[in-house]
């Protein structure tokens, strides 16, 4: 069973991304009553979060589902991880508030924009325990995407992403410490 929604077509089967949750895949498209009115609803099941949602078909795309990624999305994204990160400025709550939102957006580079600027490389360990918990969400929304649309094993995907991500200029620990001191004389 195919269902069309202002341009957009998914059947039951199908993997798609719903940014607050990542990869699922339709399991179903039914018809529940709420409140007297008759509603269709896909049915979506996230395997790894053991979870089931239902979102209308009328509400499919305000709510932001979409197909995987194109491949030329894809590699986009990828290149995104490979360029230098964006100045750490500001106070740390600002910053975790701006990520949130583009990482709402559920746009696979825009993903990848957050995880390139949250990458720490080797020195991943010394950020913040918020910092690291929204690095390791982000880049676990990467991997199950870009797994899903390359039809690769997540371990594949994760390689793939780490090599993207080795390759991106780092600022050294004199810059960044700079950087830091200049945050705090602003705050």
């Amino acid at each position: 069973m195919t269902m069309k929604n202002n341009a957009l077509s998914f059947k039951v089967g199908e993997k798609v991304v719903y940014p607050s949750h990542g990869v699922g895949e339709i399991t179903a498209i039914e018809e529940q009553e709420v409140a007297g009115f008759k509603l269709e609803l896909f049915v979506i099941t996230f395997d790894k979060d053991r979870l089931t949602i239902r979102i209308p078909l009328a509400k499919a795309k305000s709510s932001g589902l979409r197909k995987l990624s194109e491949p030329a999305i894809v590699q986009q994204a990828l290149e995104i991880l490979s360029t230098k990160a964006k100045a750490k400025k500001g106070m740390w709550n600002r910053r975790a508030t701006e990520f949130q939102e583009r990482i709402g957006t559920g746009q696979l580079t825009a993903i990848a924009e957050v995880l390139r600027d949250l990458n720490r490389g080797s020195e991943q360990q010394e950020a913040s325990y918020s910092e690291q918990q929204l690095f390791e969400g982000t880049l676990d929304f990467m991997i199950r995407e870009i797994s899903a649309a390359s039809q690769v094993t997540p371990t594949e995907a994760r390689k793939i992403i780490e090599q993207h991500l080795a390759k991106a200029p780092h600022l050294n620990k004199a810059s960044a410490q700079t950087e830091g001191s200049d945050d705090e004389a602003a705050a």
